[in-house]
């Protein structure tokens, strides 16, 4: 009877163990897999819950983490997504870049601007969090801004490509089901503010003026 005892409280002990050093595992990969997430790119709540609720959990330790390489972690956990960024203390000013700065074409730019723009409207008028847009009115919109007599299918063309590059960084994607439309991420909010559309607009009329006598490449990223 008590060597029964015995089995059964060391079998409760090995099982206490064998779950403690999983559970201690299982978090060390939940770790490990939202860094590993964040180093390539931008985490979204909507994409895969179990990751970002991961990854609020371990808020203090990833900023612990990535300060020692430069970086910063960077939440909007109401819009649900977050991205590493390079550190602004001066403390690692010195640190080569890990996330390297992208200079964008001017029709790029200017399609970052009438999209955060379209953002701003949907979110005044409606309580549907999710801005979706026909590619074709993305193309009339942006067609507005350029000078009028381009030859219209390379017009397009080139659109097309804009919108592919918009893709690309992350502002937009394209829906599954109808890939003629496009979902404005939220995340252009964070990236496109009021100063940035400020600036936007001062060099606007400089682009438009260089478009129109031809020296500038529309195509260029």
């Amino acid at each position: 009877m008590e060597s029964g005892k015995k089995s059964l409280f060391r079998g409760s002990f090995l099982t206490g163990i064998i779950m403690a050093e999983t559970e201690k595992e299982d978090v060390s990969n939940g770790f490990s897999i939202v860094m590993i997430t964040l180093l390539k790119g931008v985490v979204y709540a909507d994409e895969n819950i179990r990751l970002w609720q991961n990854l609020l959990s371990f808020q203090a330790r990833i900023r612990d983490y990535v300060r020692e390489i430069g970086l910063e972690l960077i939440v909007y956990e109401d819009e649900g997504f977050a991205w590493l960024q390079t550190s602004t203390s001066q403390e690692q000013a010195d640190l080569p870049r890990l996330v390297m700065k992208r200079q964008l074409s001017y029709p790029v730019s200017l399609l970052l601007a009438l999209l955060r723009r379209k953002l701003a409207e949907h979110d005044a008028s409606s309580s549907e969090s999710r801005l979706i847009i026909g590619r074709d009115e993305i193309v009339e919109m942006v067609k507005t801004f350029l000078p009028t007599g381009s030859n219209e299918a390379r017009l397009v063309d080139q659109i097309d490509t804009q919108i592919n590059k918009v893709i690309e960084l992350g502002f937009a994607r394209r829906l599954r089901t109808e890939n003629n439309k496009i979902e404005v991420r939220r995340l252009l909010k964070a990236f496109v503010d009021a100063q940035w559309l400020n600036d936007f607009d001062a060099h606007l009329k400089v682009y438009l003026s260089s478009v129109q006598s031809g020296t500038t490449d529309e195509s260029s990223e």
